[in-house]
């Protein structure tokens, strides 16, 4: 901050390279790519069978077995669970927004963002196609558990609603992780994987019937491709817009709002 009237000078830090050669040298960074593909890939199997396997024959809606609230904790209790075991390793990113708001903060290099997206995506597949070899009885008649815009929802309103849940999300994940507030507060970064894995509950909860929940496009991308009906396209936009939209605004929000636009280091 300015002290005695003086103009705050900060030194500003060069954004992250988009190729930096002496990251592809390092065992580190692979591991850090296949744990956000088996992350991602365990998150969609577990998730999208949670959705699946509680779809009655009859035609019941997705939600007629665990509900709104249990779908809402698969999802939630799946993140707190993998970001805890892999934050050590790639950050536990396990999503694309999270990976592109992390970006725009310049807190992970390019290279490693392009990279832990295409290996999230691939996850995402490989998750939900597990999920379809394992209850095909279901899995068509559940639509895949692939994101749409539910009727009586209006496209404007389900971008909306994705660019506000994936803001809480990428809000709390920067807000968790804040190596100011892990200085002052010994709490914060153990209760890191709880408190993300519990905003995604809770938009869940607030998103579900509206759009399914995407505010992971590596979540909506896997389950529109395994699942491959036309229909699963036509919003699917809207899944990749809204959160990085949402990511991007959370980025700049904590930085220039929360942190301060004084600093030692933008």
């Amino acid at each position: 901050m300015a002290k005695g009237g003086e103009v705050c000078s900060a030194r500003v830090t060069p954004p992250a390279l988009l190729l930096d050669m002496e990251e592809f040298r390092q065992w580190s960074f692979y591991r850090a790519i296949l744990a956000e593909f088996v992350a991602t890939l365990l998150f969609l199997y577990v998730t999208v069978a949670t959705v699946i396997g509680h779809v009655h024959s009859n035609g019941q809606s997705l939600c007629g077995g665990v509900g709104v609230m249990g779908i809402a904790w698969a999802f939630g209790g799946m993140i707190f669970v993998l970001v805890y075991c892999t934050a050590g390793i790639s950050g536990g990113h396990i999503n694309p927004a999270v990976t592109f708001g992390l970006l725009i903060a310049r807190k992970v290099s390019g290279n490693r963002a392009v990279l832990y997206m295409v290996a999230q995506c691939l996850g995402a597949m490989c998750g939900v196609a597990i999920v379809r070899a394992l209850q095909s009885t279901y899995y068509v008649t559940g639509g895949g558990g692939a994101n749409k815009v539910a009727h009586g929802y209006t496209q404007g309103a389900a971008l909306t609603a994705e660019i506000i849940g994936t803001f809480v999300l990428v809000y709390t994940v920067f807000s968790a992780t804040d190596p100011k507030l892990a200085a002052s507060n010994s709490h914060i970064p153990v209760l890191a994987p709880l408190s993300i894995g519990f905003a995604v509950f809770l938009v869940h909860l607030a998103t579900i019937p509206i759009t399914g929940t995407g505010i992971n496009p590596a979540r909506s991308f896997g389950a529109a491709v395994v699942y491959g009906h036309k229909k699963s396209w036509e919003d699917h936009w809207i899944f990749w817009l809204g959160p990085f939209i949402g990511a991007a605004a959370a980025a700049v929000f904590h930085k220039l709002k929360i942190r301060g636009t004084c600093e030692q280091s933008i």
